[in-house]
């Protein structure tokens, strides 16, 4: 469809889910969370399946569900990996009022979907977070993994100074200005992204709040932990040594108010960033 198509009025959320070789779970889990958006949510909203590189079947899956759920189902595919180049292609692109993500295997329940983001829209915060090492949260993992999150979560208080306590969790949203003011700042293009997008907000002075929630984690996660851990402590010491130098620029406030007066983003924003949407929206979930 032609980038000039017209669009309605965007929903008040759009739910990026990125992918990458993920054709086992994706049909189950995008359906799992459409029909937890019809029955339990408010707000209006759509999910974008953002595939970045999948090698697999996950492409024709993801079109799939866009032509089976129009208006409720978007699909956008790059041909290179990284969460954060998904995120941030989306994300630019967004007529939404807030945008949003979360790991395809749902780890997180999707209860926690409501307290994420009706603060988001009611104004009262900037950035919300779901965290699984708030007081309330509920988290089912092995010791392994608990200790790598814990210990990397300390390592950031130590190192950045931030007040977030779980940078990792894939489960995040913000207001749509305060995204396209943060975005251009963020320069990794992989897991280390939401560190840095959160290592920015906070220095920048936005209200992040953080979201206790239930967390399962999955036995066929695919993350690759000590080459994650890697480029995690690589993006340490950038962020680090760049803050130090003045660099990069933090965004404040008022360029999210700017980024609001210029609006939401289009399809001309996917194809500039290298990506292709299967479908322009004209509708959403409600």
């Amino acid at each position: 469809m032609s980038d000039d198509s017209p669009r309605t009025l965007g929903p008040h959320v759009e739910i990026v889910v990125p992918v990458r070789n993920e054709e086992r779970d994706l049909v189950p889990s995008v359906t799992r969370l459409i029909a937890y958006l019809r029955e339990s949510f408010a707000p209006t909203a759509v999910i974008t399946i953002a595939d970045n590189g999948s090698a697999d079947g996950t492409w024709a899956l993801a079109r799939g569900l866009a032509d089976a759920y129009p208006g409720l189902v978007r699909a956008a595919h790059l041909d290179l990996p990284g969460r954060g180049r998904a995120l941030r292609a989306a994300w630019s692109a967004s007529d939404a009022e807030v945008v949003a993500y979360m790991d395809v295997d749902l780890s997180t329940d999707l209860a926690a979907l409501a307290p994420l983001v009706d603060p988001l829209l009611a104004g009262q915060a900037d950035v919300a977070i779901g965290s699984r090492l708030a007081p309330a949260a509920r988290v089912t993992r092995g010791p392994k993994r608990e200790i790598i999150s814990r210990c990397y979560n300390l390592l950031l208080r130590a190192t950045l100074r931030v007040g977030f306590s779980d940078a990792q969790c894939g489960f995040k949203a913000l207001r749509a200005p305060v995204a396209r003011a943060l975005l251009p700042a963020v320069v990794d293009n992989g897991w280390f992204f939401d560190t840095e997008l959160l290592v920015l907000a906070e220095r920048a002075g936005l209200r992040v709040l953080e979201v206790p929630v239930d967390w399962t984690d999955s036995a066929d996660s695919r993350v690759r932990i000590l080459a994650t851990a890697l480029g995690d402590l690589r993006g340490i010491w950038r962020v680090w040594w760049g803050l130090r130098l003045g660099s990069p620029r933090v965004p404040s406030p008022a360029d999210a108010d700017v980024s609001a007066d210029a609006g939401a983003g289009s399809a001309s924003g996917l194809r500039d960033a290298g990506v292709s949407r299967d479908e322009t929206v004209e509708g959403s979930a409600r």
